[in-house]
């Protein structure tokens, strides 16, 4: 229906092409009216489509993704726990490199930190990726940095006045809140990778958060709505050269520092707070070690932050 959008299709035709009978074409018709296509019925000579909601369908992004590792293992669910979750039992048991879970809604949506993520109904984007990268486990904080300047680039093809700050070491902000979150989690050997599940939640289209929350999406930073599907192919885009690059290049760690650091209000000269291990202490931000962690300077010398928390000290009264 999609490929002859502008005409009638017959029932018979339909039930050909896909091999089935007039009433199951009916049948399906519905569901899909269910699911807010909005399908026009001409019961004398067939269906016409008026117009698709902004649904993460394989059909329709497919055709946008081909050339990258991301065109062919596409599974899409109407309702799922985590899309992370489910992208790490597809890998464990042997789910192909490029395979991507996408979820209209999540349940039990994971952040960073075992913290939760809200999933509202087809208003964000909720992705994994399953990647099987030859390289060593350390190379993992480098792919998650990556991952933001992929998040941050997709923005801004989508709408070129948008310009998102990465914070270290897997948050999207604008305007000083969150809009996305990235949760990369690994199975790996001592010296190699086996795979890695990178999650992507973006606040897309939401039209509030709750007052407590410092998070924001596109539609409330722009004050319009965004194609959910535009902005994931795009994403998926970047991802894919970032993760070419990575493995290809061998300068591709150094430019990936290089370049978050170059996006990121967070990284030089700001006044933080870092929760680690129980702990807690203050400093000011002076860049990222040859590895790609968070230094550090505080009173008692230069820290190097592992997977600590980071809050802009200003604003921890406020939630940040």
């Amino acid at each position: 229906m999609m490929e002859h959008a502008t005409v009638v299709v017959s029932g018979t035709k339909i039930a050909e092409e896909i091999s089935t009978t007039r009433s199951e074409v009916w049948r399906l018709i519905q569901q899909l009216r269910g699911l807010g296509v909005d399908v026009a019925g001409h019961p004398a000579t067939g269906y016409q489509l008026r117009s698709v909601p902004d649904l993460l369908l394989p059909e329709i992004l497919r055709p946008l993704l081909r050339g990258t590792i991301f065109d062919t293992h596409l599974h899409h669910f109407y309702k799922v726990g985590s899309s992370n979750t489910a992208a790490m039992a597809a890998a464990a048991e042997g789910a192909p490199e490029g395979s991507v879970f996408l979820a209209e809604e999540q349940t039990a949506g994971r952040g960073r930190g075992g913290n939760s993520w809200q999933s509202p109904r087809s208003s964000g984007i909720y992705c994994s990726v399953v990647l099987r990268p030859t390289l060593p486990p350390s190379e993992v904080l480098a792919l998650s940095l990556a991952t933001g300047l992929a998040v941050r680039a997709a923005i801004e093809h989508v709408d070129s006045r948008v310009i998102a700050d990465l914070k270290w070491p897997n948050d999207v902000m604008l305007d000083g809140k969150k809009v996305c979150g990235i949760l990369a989690e690994m199975n790996a050997e001592a010296t190699r990778i086996r795979y890695i599940v990178v999650g992507v939640g973006i606040n897309v289209n939401q039209p509030s958060f709750p007052t407590d929350l410092p998070a924001t999406s596109l539609r409330l930073v722009t004050g319009s709505e965004w194609s959910r599907v535009e902005l994931l192919a795009a994403l998926l885009k970047s991802l894919d050269r970032e993760y070419r690059q990575l493995l290809e290049d061998s300068d591709a760690h150094e430019s990936i520092l290089r370049r978050f650091a170059e996006s990121s209000s967070w990284v030089q000269g700001k006044a933080v707070r870092i929760e680690e291990n129980g702990f807690a202490f203050d400093g000011v931000t002076e860049g990222l070690d040859p590895r790609g962690f968070l230094q550090v300077r505080t009173n008692h010398g230069l820290q190097i932050v592992l997977s600590g928390t980071v809050r802009e000290r200003e604003r921890i009264g406020a939630g940040s």
